[in-house]
């Protein structure tokens, strides 16, 4: 590689690059090379460079043969030269507001993170070109000088130094001083305005805007800004230069001509201590892929590469004494395979927005090989969504349904997932939201959303309280509804499903917090039923198996399919082949709360009293309460508190009775997950548990008995325990909990003894009259055994 003498790198450090005044940052250093046709040639060097050109060899290797990319130079970090002579003086001139105000701003109120100052001046940059280009339309005079666009990043990690050169529109000294001397200065906003009022706007003046905020983020990384600029309207180049902790800047012309460019801005940042690190080409290429990967332009950054060459190898004394000896053998050159370094521009955005893109000319591949390099997935999304939203808003967007839901958090929980990535005008601005674009619920849905409708420094304030956001954020959810109905909706149910077992709970977290939006989460929703125990059915599916005469959708909620199968609640409505939705997931209950009904059709708990299974018969019901309501008095009285009425039931076919929540009570499901929050509130579970009431079945043969023990004598003590133990029965079909189970467990093994004493008993045995003779032993025979000789001996 080759060095560079001092004086060349002295009179570079010297220079100072310059922000044009819509962002610019200007192109690499021009060194005459030759007079052609009377025109001045230019060849663009790396401003770190000593304008060398490297070997042919090397040289070859270029693959780009543009304005500024035809040859390429090796070369090495810049060296500092404290000998070289000073700068001239410019003129002095104060901000017009203090500067630790300024900085205050920035840092605690504009940006959250340093990283993004690259993305401001990247952006400032951008907007130089977009006014270049526009202006070039009726004035093609502006490009001749380089009609190359492009912006070119260099860093010397070694001093801290950051150069962003752009070809842009530069600025003249007038410029410089109303731009860079005013804080919040927009030549972009009064380029834009001039434009509105002079009526010579087109339709795509997409500038980013907001130059003097954008351009003063460099002091969030550097002590030093250095800005040298050539306006194609003006003779001369003009250098200014600030400190971040000064209150005042100076300009002055460049007068040094290996300095000047013929035209653009070159921005020079010289670091602090701590922020160096930026000065890293991998870290500088990483933040461009990160933030500016869609700016419109081309975005170069100096590279460190190597290409590999065969070199010859010196032999060694002994070999070589061998080889002239032996004068059969052919000399070979020995030779060794070697990395050759080498510093060249390297595109650094070479991906092109496809949002942008019409979406009929976009195929299913690329739409997921997009999603997979944009969120590092590894599976192909099940659906996705690309749509562009004009009007009173304008935003392109493409929005992802993920083939699995996020492993190691509970996105429910944590709402903070990063899934979507904001853009404005190209700029990635951050994916760090907590609910702004999109409700909690919707936190799994990834994709990118492009707007040119808000400032590039969106803060947290500006997102929670802007109307453009609130339009942004409906017109999404929208659109994920849509996406995720149209998978629902696909000839493959088995999409749907995986679907449902990977999101379905965040659906029903939907029910609870997005009550705007319940017409379009409900017919997402998927339950088991009484006539669908192994696959899940829609709502939509439930309203057309009903019966003509059901008014009401009905539901029960358990812990599992079993226990919902085998509850007495069921008894009655599967007699009459009513279909009753499984509520086994704790969420559902209080999802199914919120929705209150489907298709004008309530939904009914028929754990609840007052049950209406649409058969009722006055007259009956009447006769039913003369014959049977003594004894309903008669168990109340023995159950006091424990309930709230007792009442006949019309929901009972076998079971003899059951204990059912009050209409404004919790069930029984719903009892049993409030007891397992750690921080329950026991006097609301004390007052909801009174709401229970007692609902015995007439026609069965316990209930009989006990009327008849009730009407004959109502202090008998077995049927008061009866009575206890009845209640204990239903509580535990009920699903509810025993208040003691020990006492329970008593009462039943109580029951038991009686029911089971002396049923599987031995029958006693006859007993004879002892008679007064003498028993007489009975004779025994005795067998004689022959000894038996064992080692010679008996």
């Amino acid at each position: 590689m080759h060095k560079l003498s001092r004086r060349s790198v002295s009179s570079i450090l010297r220079s100072t690059g310059s922000v044009s005044r819509y962002g610019g940052a200007a192109t690499a250093v021009p060194f005459s090379d030759s007079v052609i046709d009377g025109e001045a040639k230019f060849r663009w060097y790396s401003v770190l460079t000593s304008g060398r050109e490297i070997p042919s060899k090397t040289k070859q290797l270029n693959l780009r043969h543009t304005f500024f990319l035809g040859t390429r130079y090796e070369s090495t970090a810049a060296e500092s030269d404290s000998s070289s002579s000073p700068p001239s003086v410019g003129e002095k001139y104060e901000y017009q507001a203090e500067v630790s105000r300024l900085m205050d701003l920035i840092v605690n109120s504009l940006y959250s993170n340093k990283e993004v100052f690259l993305r401001e001046l990247i952006s400032n940059a951008s907007d130089a070109l977009d006014k270049l280009r526009f202006l070039s339309v009726t004035d093609s005079a502006l490009l001749k000088d380089a009609p190359d666009l492009d912006i070119r990043i260099q860093t010397d990690k070694d001093n801290g130094i950051i150069h962003i050169i752009d070809s842009g529109i530069g600025m003249t000294r007038q410029e410089l001083i109303d731009c860079l001397g005013t804080i919040a200065q927009s030549g972009t906003a009064k380029f834009l305005k001039a434009l509105k009022d002079s009526k010579d706007a087109g339709a795509d003046n997409n500038l980013i805007g907001q130059f003097g905020v954008g351009f003063y983020s460099a002091f969030l990384v550097a002590d030093r800004v250095v800005v040298s600029t050539k306006s194609p309207r003006s003779d001369k180049q003009y250098v200014w230069e600030g400190e971040a902790n000064a209150s005042s800047y100076t300009i002055r012309e460049d007068t040094d001509p290996e300095n000047h460019i013929p035209r653009g801005t070159r921005l020079t940042l010289y670091l602090k201590r701590d922020d160096k690190g930026f000065a890293h080409p991998e870290r500088i290429q990483k933040l461009v892929k990160n933030y500016s990967q869609f700016v419109s332009f081309p975005i170069y950054t100096w590279q460190e590469k190597g290409y590999t060459k065969e070199v010859e190898v010196d032999e060694d004394p002994a070999e070589a004494k061998k080889d002239e000896q032996d004068d059969t053998t052919e000399k070979k050159k020995k030779t060794k395979t070697v990395v050759e370094k080498y510093w060249d521009w390297e595109l650094s955005n070479e991906t092109q927005p496809i949002w942008l893109r019409n979406p009929k000319e976009v195929s299913t591949e690329e739409y997921n090989e997009f999603y997979k390099k944009t969120f590092n997935e590894y599976l192909e999304p099940l659906a996705s969504s690309h749509f562009t939203t004009e009007g009173e808003v304008e935003f392109r967007s493409i929005l992802y349904v993920p083939a699995i839901a996020a492993t190691g958090k509970d996105d429910i929980v944590n709402p903070k997932t990063k899934n979507i990535r904001l853009y404005v005008k190209r700029v990635f601005i951050s994916d760090d939201f907590d609910g702004e674009l999109f409700p909690r619920y919707l936190s799994f849905v990834k994709g990118v959303v492009d707007s040119n409708d808000l400032p590039l420094n969106v803060s947290r304030e500006i997102l929670q309280e802007s109307r453009i956001v609130r339009i942004m954020r409906k017109r999404l959810v929208r659109k994920a509804f849509d996406m995720i109905l149209g998978i629902s909706m696909s000839e493959n149910r088995e999409d749907y499903e995986k679907f449902w077992d990977n999101f379905g709970k965040h659906l029903k977290l939907g029910c609870i917090e997005d009550r705007e939006n319940h017409k379009r989460i409900a017919p997402l929703l998927r339950f088991f039923s009484s006539q669908s125990e192994e696959d899940m059915i829609s709502l939509d599916e439930y309203v057309e198996n009903m019966k003509p005469e059901q008014k009401d959708i009905y539901f029960i909620a358990s812990d599992s399919i079993t226990s919902a199968r085998n509850t007495p609640f069921l008894e009655r409505l599967l007699e009459k082949d009513l279909e009753v939705l499984f509520l086994v997931d704790p969420i559902d209950e209080v999802a199914i709360q919120n929705l209150k009904s489907y298709k004008e059709k309530n939904f009914v708990d028929i754990t609840k009293e007052d049950l209406d299974l649409g058969d009722k018969n006055e007259e009956k019901e009447k006769i039913m309460k003369q014959e049977f309501g003594q004894t309903c008095d008669w168990i109340k009285k023995r159950l006091g508190d424990k309930v709230a009425s007792v009442q006949i039931s019309n929901r009972l076919s076998s079971s003899p009775c059951v204990l059912v929540s009050g209409k404004f009570g919790w069930s029984a499901n719903m009892e049993r997950l409030m007891k397992s929050q750690t921080v329950g509130d026991m006097s609301s579970l004390e007052f909801m548990r009174g709401r229970r009431v007692f609902e015995i079945n007439p026609e069965h043969e316990i209930i009989k008995n006990l009327t008849a023990a009730c009407r004959s004598n109502q202090d008998d003590e077995d049927a008061l325990r009866a009575v206890d133990l009845l209640y204990d029965a239903a509580l535990v079909s009920s699903g509810y909990t025993p208040e003691d189970p020990a006492q329970l467990g008593g009462k039943i093994y109580e029951m038991m003894g009686m029911a089971l004493s002396g049923k599987w008993s031995a029958p006693p045995e006859v007993q004879h009259p002892v008679s007064s003779r003498p028993k007489i032993p009975e004779t025994l025979e005795a067998e004689l055994i022959e000894p038996v000789e064992v080692d010679g001996q008996k």
